[in-house]
């Protein structure tokens, strides 16, 4: 079939039209901060070509157990669930081709190239994205504890002083607006209980809890059984107190405290809810295969659809139709979202969380997570790099020039050694460039620095073949035979030596792959690529050469060679 000129040219034409479609630059969507600090989308042209963290910039990530927080006695396997927990999230968060993996015994080295948003990103790889569903406490349990709570503060010596006593409204009094409100009745009330899961719903009565530090500080708001108010300025100091073992052990057995995830405010007072929940979730996010951010058509506000699976529906049918009029708390990493809505009716497989003031990109990152799943084991980010992209152009610029340099000393070598014959290596040597460039954006694989390196290296590699024909010619020529049969014949038999040094370096790229990390592993991909590319262009585009040649001088006595 490529036995004559004609389809060998058709054949080199069409590798260079695709050779030009894979490195047709494309329009690319990234993410840019603008003057006022706000992200936006830019569409730019850029050649397909994935480029590595020390080219295009952007982030180095080592994390660790949270020895404070971690419980597992199977840390070899908490670090394996965590590795593919984070690949997933890194993948779905449309980094091009992110390294993450183990460095160690309890350590994971995550990097993703082109980052513009550093603090999104950690937060993403950081989060543990834990999701539960837990009904309310119906049986005013912190009430009835609180006292009890209060003794031990006081056996531990933790007074109220400066708690009680003081003359002003109760904190549900100055998130209602005023006392009147504690006054209303019970029909109101039922009616605050039925409405209360909108978002734009408020507490309807107050049944303030005295006496005590914990009673001077946290108030039941009345709008739903298990949800009390304290105020933002005593968070921290509620949130410490209820942390003791002391404290903990007087709650009653069933019942598990929960902050909101955020503060409300009214006026100049900030407020936050607490949660008395049964200890029980209803369901967890291990049943969890789909979670997609939308708005809501009605409020506009952003929500996550999630979508359970077969036997995590089932139950979750079978619970929600258990506790319909009762309130069901959404819980991501020990944080109430939102207020509880009321369970109207049974519900199945799909579900929907509102985020109430948070923006449509923090509903992208939450149903980012929870599809990805939940990590097995806190991690704290221990040590972080950010690689300028200013320094990637200076990497380029400096392998631009290297491969210049060194292609130029290439050029006058052979020029000068195989005169004509050097010329027509020259010209394939530029089309093996081309393939190689080709090969890379085609399997998608990552140009790094060490790559880059492997590419300026192949260039006098891949000439390599070339010297071992125009040898094998030379020698044919001093034989005595034609130019013709001394081409024919130096291409044949140089052919088992360039297959031999080509699937020795093979090989060993192989190797470096399978057994390297991220930049020896660049390095290795570069020079597999440029090997194939150089075994087209010495065997096949520069015997072409050689073909039309001698075509257009038959009569042809000497070699320029």
């Amino acid at each position: 079939m490529f036995s004559t000129i004609r389809n060998r040219v058709i054949l080199i034409g069409l590798l260079l039209l695709a050779c030009g479609y894979l490195l047709f630059p494309r329009p690319t969507t990234i993410r840019v901060r603008g003057a006022d600090g706000a992200m936006r989308d830019t569409v730019v042209r850029q050649v397909p070509i994935k480029r590595g963290l020390d080219l295009q910039g952007g982030m180095h990530l080592a994390l660790e157990l949270d020895q404070s927080r971690q419980v597992s006695s199977d840390v070899a396997r908490d670090i394996e669930l965590a590795l593919t927990v984070l690949r997933k999230r890194v993948d779905e968060f449309g980094v091009t081709e992110p390294l993450v993996q183990a460095e160690g015994a309890e350590r994971i080295v995550v990097e993703l190239a082109g980052i513009t948003d550093p603090e999104r990103a950690m937060a993403i790889v950081q989060r543990s994205a834990f999701l539960e569903f837990r009904i309310t406490n119906e049986t005013s349990a912190l009430e009835k504890a609180i006292p009890a709570m209060d003794r031990a503060l006081r056996n531990l010596g933790i007074t109220s002083a400066g708690v009680a006593g003081q003359p002003r409204p109760t904190a549900v009094q100055e998130l209602l607006g005023g006392a009147d409100t504690a006054r209303a009745d019970s029909a109101g009330r039922d009616s605050a209980r039925r409405d209360s899961a909108r978002p734009d719903s408020t507490p309807a009565d107050s049944v303030p809890v005295t006496g005590g530090v914990l009673a001077g500080l946290i108030e039941a708001s009345g709008a739903m059984p298990g949800e009390y108010l304290v105020r933002e300025t005593a968070f921290p100091r509620v949130d410490s107190l209820l942390r003791l073992p002391e404290v903990r052990r007087a709650l009653p057995r069933g019942v598990e405290l929960r902050w909101a995830a955020d503060e409300v405010s009214v006026g100049v007072e900030s407020f936050r809810y607490l949660y008395a929940l049964e200890d029980r979730p209803i369901i967890t996010g291990a049943s969890l295969v789909d979670a997609q951010a939308q708005l809501d058509p009605l409020t506009n506000a952003p929500t996550v659809n999630f979508e359970l699976d077969r036997a995590g529906g089932r139950k979750f049918g079978e619970e929600t139709g258990r506790h319909i009029q009762d309130y069901m708390a959404i819980i991501l990493d020990g944080e109430v979202q939102g207020r509880p809505p009321v369970i109207e009716d049974r519900i199945g497989r799909s579900g929907r969380i509102t985020l109430g003031g948070r923006s449509i990109e923090e509903a992208r990152d939450l149903a980012l997570t929870l599809k990805a799943g939940a990590l097995p084991i806190p991690l704290k980010i221990v040590e972080r790099r950010q690689v300028g992209a200013s320094l990637g152009e200076d990497a380029i610029r400096s392998g631009i020039i290297a491969g210049i340099i060194g292609a130029l000393f290439v050029v006058v070598v052979i020029v000068a050694y195989y005169r004509l014959a050097g010329l027509l290596a020259i010209v394939a040597l530029l089309m093996y460039i081309v393939l190689t460039l080709s090969g890379l954006a085609a399997f998608g694989a990552t140009l790094t620095l060490p790559g880059l390196a492997g590419l300026v290296l192949s260039i006098g590699i891949a000439v390599d073949g070339n010297v071992l024909i125009f040898e094998r010619i030379r020698e044919e020529l001093a034989a005595g035979k034609s130019v013709r049969l001394a081409v024919d014949e130096g291409f044949r038999h140089a052919m088992s030596a360039i297959i031999d040094s080509n699937v020795t370096t093979a090989l060993t790229a192989l190797f470096l792959f399978q057994f390297g990390t991220g930049p020896v592993q660049g390095f290795a991909v570069t020079l597999i690529i440029g090997i194939a590319a150089s075994l087209v262009t010495a065997v096949f585009v520069t015997r072409t050469f050689f073909m039309i040649w001698l075509d257009r001088r038959p009569a042809m006595s000497t070699l320029s060679i």
